[in-house]
């Protein structure tokens, strides 16, 4: 069972800009069309668990649903998915231990967890297994970021990095536990 992180990054470490935009993340000229190995990424997971936040800024996408896989969209606010949702996403809430080892008994092992609160949130609890982090050659000055406080330090041991596109670098972590 592994709860993985896949997001990309500016250099100063925020996941969206001080006006909570992702348009920044599309800048960078991709001649090939490459997901950058999002697809394969996709493959190993079985489900993906977001914030609200998250899952209103993919509202706000013009495009179709880019999930094939469940997605469980954390919120103590939401008390209904939009009708235009109802057959992809479902609504969570609880103590993430509870809906992570609720999941694991519904099937879904492999979790992507996405989404800058809920991020930080499970790595509060210890509970990302893999962080797998796309830099970005840009520095935002501010926005959201991909990290923050902790208890203690989490140890991650480094296992691979990828460059794309001649200025994007992927690196791949695992927790040492």
């Amino acid at each position: 069972m592994s709860n993985i992180v896949y997001i990309g990054a500016s250099l100063d470490g925020f996941i969206a800009d001080k006006n909570n935009r992702l348009d920044w993340l599309h800048e960078l000229p991709n001649p090939e069309g490459s997901d950058l190995g999002f697809a394969d990424f996709m493959a190993r997971v079985d489900a993906i668990i977001m914030g609200r936040n998250t899952f209103e800024t993919i509202q706000g996408f013009d495009c179709d649903w880019p999930y094939s896989k469940p997605v469980f969209v954390l919120s103590n606010t939401l008390r209904e998915v939009p009708k235009a949702f109802v057959d992809k996403v479902s609504l969570v809430r609880g103590e993430l231990t509870d809906i992570v080892g609720q999941l694991a008994q519904q099937g879904f092992n492999n979790l992507y967890i996405d989404g800058g609160q809920t991020i930080q949130s499970f790595l509060q609890q210890d509970l990302i297994d893999e962080l797998i982090i796309t830099t970005i050659p840009t520095i935002l000055g501010g926005g959201i970021p991909l990290f923050g406080k902790l208890n203690e330090p989490l140890k991650f041991k480094h296992v691979n990095t990828v460059r794309y596109l001649d200025c994007m670098v992927k690196n791949h972590y695992v927790r040492q536990r």
